[in-house]
């Protein structure tokens, strides 16, 4: 490759790179693009309601007997991993409860509780 090929290469390169780096610090506010959307409101949590049918502290685990779900799942009884365990001393067996849960890990965690009257 001759010398002023190079020379023209490098310079032609070199030129693309600075005129892209400039755009990239240039305000681009004026170009029509829409306005960013704002940010989604978080999702309204899903209270489901049961029945405490056994807990068991040290293993940080209640069983519950729950209602058909919103998200499609049949009545039943499950036993949930509890998000805080210091929660489960403020139930009792048979006491109503509504809760919310979180299978994100692999396994339904209960979040929330309340205790119903």
């Amino acid at each position: 490759m001759s010398r002023s090929i190079r020379y023209a290469l490098v310079i032609a390169l070199a030129g693309t790179g600075f005129s892209s780096f400039s755009q990239a610090q240039m305000d681009h506010s004026h170009h029509g693009m829409p306005a960013a959307k704002p940010a989604m409101a978080a999702p309204e949590v899903a209270w489901e309601e049961g029945v405490v049918k056994k807990i068991d502290k040290t293993a940080g685990k209640i069983s519950v007997a729950h209602s058909a779900q919103k998200n499609g799942m049949p009545a039943m009884t499950m036993v949930y991993k509890v998000k805080d365990a210091a929660a489960l001393d403020k139930l009792q067996v048979n006491q109503k409860i509504r809760f919310t849960t979180d299978a994100a890990d692999g396994t339904s965690t209960l979040v929330r509780m309340e205790q119903v009257e």
